[in-house]
């Protein structure tokens, strides 16, 4: 019987914590089943930000909808990958209702967002669900965004507070998987934003959001930075700074592993794994987890993925020395790793090359503009597809629909046709349930 918030069967979870750690006994359920069940094919869908359950488990069952009249022959079986990270309320989500993507109500639906409080109750909340014992740091936070004083130690001050919430113990599982690419097998160091000048940092913030404000034209007239809208998208990209490093670890020391248990207990059952922003990085990462010699994922799609397009390059364009973190993981693949991209992505388009820029470099990336970002060394997956990987097919939606999708290798897809709805400051990036999606992962799995 379907679980009744997904409404597709046969279904199961798995949980992981922040290090990795998987629940038991949902692992344990999934492996007693899924060959009992007679499941071929087992779609694995990790999220990307979320606040709860409640949020991913709709998601899940929105994405999943299509599949059985897609493939109605096809013994489907699904997983829903629950992790802790985290998206704040004020970014809708395409196609759910507003009182399921802020997770929790903070009671002023429909006013205006400059009449809210800067961080409304629902952020708070998850903020202090993802970042256990770090309530007094929210608190002061909320109070310095709802206060916004015009003095520069105040920014300082929030600053150091935005470190205390994201950092982690040096030596503990999270602290190695937050790069994206290996300079001499030595990982990038964490992004500027972190370590250098708060107010300067504030500053490009703010200009960049204002550029995604204005392009969007929901504004008449060109939007003025503002410094403390600056300072808030610092403690977002922070918190997702986190939340990607976390999706690397929960990959390869939790969902790689579960597949390779899988892979003993029902051998014939062929994986499909499909993230969705740092769910995208989650199930790259998974590659790196698998035990050797496991062949069963046969296909991995990655939807709007929060990354670094170098990601999986054996060299670097603009340094030969370094490497993408995940290069020659696609091998792992018995089949394709398939990328979906959209231009309309502005989250991954303008806000995520500042964010994400190396330690060390000081050249500003703010005025850089939607869509100039293509072929520079800060690009998303989710953005432009895969870079610098000999022998990626490219596509557009509607003919990879048509085509036969190749059968190994990296295979990028312009999803822009669909993938297209949504405001600042994300723009198009939540903008992923669609049949045409859903085709492209039952294609990309060769699934009949």
């Amino acid at each position: 019987m379907a679980d009744p918030e997904i409404g597709v069967t046969p279904y199961w979870e798995l949980t992981f914590d922040a290090d990795g750690d998987v629940d038991g006994r949902q692992r344990d359920r999934l492996l007693a089943e899924a060959g009992q069940r007679g499941v071929r094919d087992l779609v694995v869908f990790a999220h990307g930000w979320n606040n709860d359950r409640s949020g991913a488990t709709r998601l899940y069952s929105r994405f999943f909808e299509p599949f059985p009249a897609l493939a109605p022959r096809a013994r489907l079986g699904y997983v829903g990958v629950l992790w802790p990270s985290m998206r704040f309320s004020d970014e809708p989500i395409p196609d759910l209702p507003r009182s399921v993507t802020e997770g929790v109500s903070d009671g002023v639906s429909g006013v205006p967002a400059s009449a809210r409080p800067v961080l409304d109750k629902g952020t708070r909340h998850a903020l202090l669900e993802v970042f256990p014992g770090r309530a007094t740091v929210v608190e002061q936070l909320a109070r310095l965004l709802d206060q916004q004083p015009d003095e520069t130690a105040a920014l300082e001050e929030f600053g150091r507070l935005v470190r205390l919430l994201v950092e982690v113990r040096p030596q503990g599982p999270q602290a190695s998987f937050a790069a994206d690419t290996l300079a001499e097998g030595v990982p990038e160091s964490d992004p500027e934003m972190l370590f250098g000048d708060t107010v300067a940092v504030c500053g490009e913030f703010a200009a960049a959001l204002a550029e995604v404000e204005s392009a969007s034209g929901a504004q008449a007239v060109p939007v003025q930075p503002r410094l403390w809208d600056g300072g808030k998208e610092l403690l977002r990209q922070a918190t997702y700074f986190a939340m990607k490093r976390r999706a690397g670890t929960v990959g390869e020391r939790g969902l790689g592993r579960a597949i390779g248990q899988l892979a003993r207990t029902a051998p014939e059952v062929r994986v499909h794994l499909v993230g969705h922003s740092f769910g995208a990085r989650l199930v790259s990462f998974a590659l790196r987890g698998l035990p050797e010699g496991v062949r069963t994922v046969k296909s991995v799609t990655l939807l709007q993925g929060a990354f670094s397009h170098y990601a999986f390059a054996a060299r670097l364009p603009h340094d030969t020395r370094a490497s993408g973190v995940l290069h020659g993981q696609q091998k792992r693949i018995d089949g394709p790793l398939v990328c979906c991209h959209s231009r309309h992505d502005s989250a991954l388009g303008t806000i995520y090359p500042l964010a994400s820029r190396m330690a060390g470099d000081s050249r500003s990336i703010a005025g850089f503009g939607i869509g100039s970002v293509l072929g520079t060394k800060w690009g998303a997956l989710g953005y432009d597809g895969v870079q610098a990987v000999k022998g990626t097919r490219s596509f557009k939606l509607a003919d990879a629909l048509k085509a036969q999708l190749p059968t190994s290798g990296c295979v990028n897809i312009d999803a822009a046709a669909v993938v297209k709805r949504g405001g600042a400051p994300s723009g198009a990036h939540s903008d992923i349930c669609h049949k045409e999606l859903a085709r492209v992962v039952l294609a990309a799995g060769r699934v009949t």
